[in-house]
């Protein structure tokens, strides 16, 4: 190892700075990253001439010393706050927010910013894991933010501190901003639809892993955690490693690894990642309405399903509408060939079997771990209702019965459903809110576009660009038109759905930890069930840990002992 000094340009809000940084101890020609590939056939001497931009500085003065506590001893933790690409989209100083209402920004590059953060004693270990932290819930943009801060007070055996738990870990923590739905640039523009928030996570990992050699921690042992949206994000980035479906997108961002040479797009760098952890992922987005309505259909009524625009449930087009969906689930799980542990393909005769094995399994658990579970006709307290045990029979040890559909209406009683188009929501069923995923699609241009066949095709708003009833065609020829917004809405389709690049050539994350929540209604069991069997069936995958957690609602980061557990055994796993 040889100290050295070189210069690095770099330009952060407009200013350009040269700076001469000091290394010690580092061998600057560990710079030309040992992690590098090639891709389409590319040289691997390929560099990207985004690359030197993006090269870490280690002095002193981009470091900040975080003064906290984890389990009540005194820590010093090293934070450096990165910009991680070399083109970063600059945005207004309004945001709207998840929920109605605007936030306000001060650091107009936030949602293309990472922070680092390095645990005492773990400055020059390049053997550590890094855990990175995605909050886009409901696909929203996320500027970046820490729990890490000054004065924090951490408790790693706590079961929802996950902060507390990296750090004790000794794991090398980094939060990762990201664009996302509803995000505006300073000109106006829509600069955060599909596939923005995963570009831009694809984005940060290959900054880590551009300066492996530089930064403490193995980028190696990435482990990408979400919730939400966020949890269908990190899905997404987990399905399709090294996809160079993405390299435009990731090229226009000037991501690390990334070159154009005329019109081909190559790649020096990798992409994917060793684990992920999806809470509740929000995943499958193009079909989510179809595993909805076939869950849910049957549950349906006026006390557990909202009104749109005035108009109750059975009185209006919802009730309509969810049947017609409805019907288009068998036919999609069909065409997915996803098997089970027997051989056997999964089916919508089947799905309820599995998905009350899940639920049996978790009752299970509680039992043996001596949980007071209610027996049939005594009640079931959650955080949202106290309701009646009339589906699940035991005895104590083992369960007996479960009655799916009384399990689903007690679902449906928990918390009310969605109204009908639940995901692609806009313009249907007289719906007059921006509700759902719809403004994740379209162009920078437009606020929404409707992403899947019967919301495309049923659209009722005049002049919004969007629908069967302003281009005049249907869903499919609009798709077989060739058009530039078509086939944008093509890709974005494509690109923000993991079914669509599990079991393929793309470089699988080997380890999955997902959660959905045995009272979560905010997506359904079965598009669950659909992402748990597409990832067990995909060969690459060494382990796909899945459960339904008892009485838990759409929540994330509520079983970190387990989580951790898991991830430091994994870990092992891979020595």
């Amino acid at each position: 190892m040889a100290d050295g000094v070189f210069k690095v340009k770099f330009k952060y809000s407009n200013i350009a700075f040269t700076l001469m940084i000091a290394i010690s101890g580092i061998n600057l020609a560990a710079c030309n990253d040992e992690n590098d590939v090639s891709s389409n056939n590319a040289s691997e001497s390929v560099q990207s001439s985004n690359d030197s931009t993006l090269r870490f500085d280690i002095t002193k003065t981009q470091a900040t010393t975080i003064n906290i506590s984890v389990d009540g001893q005194a820590m010093k933790v090293t934070q450096y706050r990165i910009v991680y690409v070399a083109k970063p989209l600059k945005v207004s100083t309004t945001q709207a927010s998840l929920g109605g209402g605007t936030t306000s920004v001060t650091d107009p590059y936030s949602y293309q910013t990472l922070i680092i953060s390095v645990p005492e004693g773990k400055e020059k270990d390049q053997n550590t894991a890094m855990y990175l932290q995605f909050n886009n819930a409901g696909w929203w943009a996320s500027p970046v933010k820490t729990n890490i801060i000054e004065g924090a007070n951490l408790i790693s055996s706590n079961n929802t501190d996950n902060y507390g738990a990296a750090l004790k870990a000794g794991y090398i923590v980094v939060d990762v901003g990201t664009r996302g739905r509803g995000l505006t640039s300073e000109t106006g523009t829509w600069i955060g639809k599909a596939p923005a928030a995963i570009v831009d996570a694809k984005a940060a990992i290959r900054y880590l892993k551009l300066n492996d050699s530089l930064l403490p921690g193995s980028a190696e042992k990435i482990v990408i955690s979400g919730t939400s949206g966020g949890g269908g994000l990190v899905s997404a980035v987990a399905a399709s490693g090294n996809s160079s479906d993405y390299f435009p997108y990731l090229n226009e961002i000037g991501a690390a690894g990334i070159q154009k040479s005329g019109t081909s797009i190559v790649s020096t760098l990798k992409d994917n990642i060793f684990a992920v952890i999806a809470y509740c992922p929000i995943n499958n987005l193009p079909n989510a309405d179809l595993g909805y309505e076939w869950q849910y259909n049957a549950s349906r009524n006026d006390s557990n399903t909202g009104a749109l625009n005035g108009i109750s449930y059975n009185a209006g087009q919802q009730a309509i509408a969810s049947s017609e969906i409805a019907t288009k689930f068998p036919t999609y799980l069909s065409s997915l060939n996803l098997k089970l542990s027997d051989g056997v393909q999964l089916t919508v005769e089947n799905m309820p079997d599995q998905i009350k094995k899940q639920i049996k399994a978790e009752i299970e658990r509680q039992l043996a771990n001596g949980v007071q579970v209610p027996k049939l006709g005594e009640n079931f307290v959650s955080s949202r209702a106290t309701l009646i045990n009339d589906w699940l029979e035991h005895d104590g040890t083992k369960v007996i019965n479960i009655d799916y559909k009384k399990f689903l209406d007690y679902v449906a009683k928990n918390q009310s459903l969605k109204t009908v188009v639940a995901f692609d929501a806009v313009a249907v069923n007289g719906n007059p809110a921006i509700s759902g995923e719809t403004n994740l699609f379209g162009d920078d241009k437009t606020e929404y576009e409707n992403f899947s066949e019967w919301s495309w095709d049923h659209n009722n708003k005049m002049g919004d660009a969007s629908g069967l009833d302003d281009t005049g065609l249907t869903w499919e020829n609009y798709l077989k038109s060739n058009s530039t917004a078509a086939n944008l809405l093509k890709d974005q389709v494509k690109l923000v759905n993991p079914i669509n690049y599990l079991n393929t050539t793309t470089d699988t994350a080997p380890y999955w930890y997902i959660r959905h929540g045995m009272l979560d209604r905010d997506t359904s069991f079965a598009i669950q069930m659909v992402l748990y069997y597409a990832v067990l069936n995909d060969p690459k995958v060494k382990d796909v840990n899945f459960k339904l957690p008892y009485l838990t609602g759409h929540s994330g980061n509520y079983d970190v002992q387990e989580a951790f557990n898991w991830i430091n055994s994994k870990l092992a796993d891979a020595k």
